[in-house]
């Protein structure tokens, strides 16, 4: 790690009926999917509930984040796990990604 990483956070609601189904699959999220994270250099990755409501949070230690996140875009595993777990998700903010079901969320306070 040259750098201090960047922290990103992102909110998405869970759909009620399909709230369980996205605890369970992230109670074993695919080995391809982590990997290929890892491989686009990002760390901490957590993803929280609160009722029907999900708080991601991750911190990126590379150079171009952009692209690093067109990497994971583009790979099938992923697309792949993205077919499962999209369909439980609505998204409950502002679009401020268009088309993202996930849409970012602003620090406004930070303890090292």
């Amino acid at each position: 790690m040259t750098r201090t990483p960047e922290r990103h956070a992102f909110v998405v609601g869970v759909r009620p009926d399909k709230r369980e189904e996205y605890l369970v699959l992230h109670g074993s999220v695919w080995p391809g999917v982590e990997q290929k994270l890892l491989e686009c250099n990002v760390r901490n990755y957590s993803i929280f509930v609160f009722g029907d409501v999900l708080f991601a949070y991750y911190e990126y230690i590379g150079e171009d984040h952009e692209a690093d996140m067109q990497r994971i875009a583009a790979d099938p595993v992923s697309q792949e796990w993205w077919t499962h777990t999209d369909p439980c998700q609505v998204r409950i903010a502002e679009e401020r990604n268009p088309g993202s079901l996930w849409q970012p969320i602003d620090e406004v306070w930070h303890l090292e």
